[in-house]
């Protein structure tokens, strides 16, 4: 903050100079107030340089627990929303939400990831880590969607699927693979947004779509970064190294051609206007489903598998260049 004797003397400064124009020789009293002026500046404490946000920051923020969940966005952006409950097979995983919604008026299915507010909730929602039978309630929603050619919007937030014994037993990997299978060739248009955490297969597996957006604070990576950490350096304390290294921020991933969009959120983050943020949201969302539903559907299906096949490609040099 400006010194108020620095804010007087440029004032000062400033009607001397007025009055010179004038005609009246002031300068020698404005050379002496100028100098007075740079004396006092030096004096000041230095002001810090801005900081942005690192990618340890932002994996912060994106975990947040006061940002809106899935169910959150649902409340603020759709209208009539139904959800279904169950897989048909095994039981109902409150992790991941699903059903049927009213979008500007149109009907669309819903899949996303459900975290707590509270520790009992968080419980129920075993922290937005879902089972098998989590992913293959999602897929029970997907192929409603096919059925009745309704669009998919898929909210992603979640550290990673869950790694306990029973979801192992009950082929937690085969169901993500499944999903991942069934949505490359679903036949309406899917809009996948991550926003909040995009961790693992437990992202993948209801993350494939032709449109993938992603919140300013969200992060998005192939394994949360104590993972990482734990396997690279031996020491999951050291996350914060971890996910610098990983790229886990939404401009690297927009540069990366990763994601399509990135979504801005409101002041210090999502967390502090849920409002804003969904409508934020709603806008792209309501953008890319007008633009998808104009795309013939076989070429629908064709551009979505050439966009995740175009991901992670890489060139390898020649072999006499990689010995030097």
């Amino acid at each position: 903050m400006s010194d108020k004797r620095i804010v007087e003397l440029e004032r000062k400064i400033r009607e001397l100079r007025t009055f010179s124009e004038d005609g009246i020789d002031l300068s020698a009293e404005i050379e002496k107030l100028e100098a007075k002026l740079q004396t006092l500046k030096e004096q000041l404490p230095p002001v810090p340089a801005p900081t942005t946000p690192d990618e340890w920051d932002q994996v912060k923020l994106a975990r947040n627990p006061k940002r809106p969940y899935t169910l959150d966005f649902i409340r603020l952006m759709m209208d009539d929303f139904y959800e279904l409950h169950g897989d048909q097979m095994y039981a109902d995983d409150a992790a991941i939400v699903v059903g049927l919604a009213l979008f500007e008026g149109e009907t669309v299915v819903v899949v996303g990831h459900q975290k707590g507010r509270d520790v009992t909730e968080n419980i129920r929602r075993n922290f937005g880590m879902a089972h098998p039978e989590g992913y293959r309630k999602a897929l029970r929603a997907l192929k409603l969607a096919e059925r009745f050619g309704f669009p998919v919007i898929s909210l992603i937030d979640t550290p990673a699927a869950y790694p306990g014994t029973g979801a192992e037993e009950r082929n937690i990997g085969g169901a993500i693979a499944q999903n991942i299978y069934e949505m490359f060739k679903l036949r309406v248009p899917i809009v996948i947004a991550i926003t909040g955490e995009g961790g693992s297969g437990g992202a993948l597996g209801l993350g494939v779509g032709d449109r993938v957006l992603m919140l300013e604070h969200a992060i998005y990576s192939v394994i949360p970064p104590e993972g990482c950490a734990a396997i690279l350096f031996r020491d999951a304390s050291k996350a914060p190294e971890a996910a610098r290294a990983m790229k886990v921020t939404a401009p690297t991933l927009l540069e990366l051609k990763v994601i399509d969009e990135i979504i801005p959120e409101p002041g210090e983050g999502a967390h502090t206007d849920h409002e804003t943020t969904a409508a934020n949201l709603k806008e792209a969302i309501r953008r890319h489903l007008k633009a998808l539903e104009r795309i013939p559907l076989e070429k629908l299906l064709e551009q979505r598998a050439k966009k995740f096949q175009a991901m992670g490609v890489f060139e390898e040099l020649e072999e006499t260049h990689a010995r030097e």
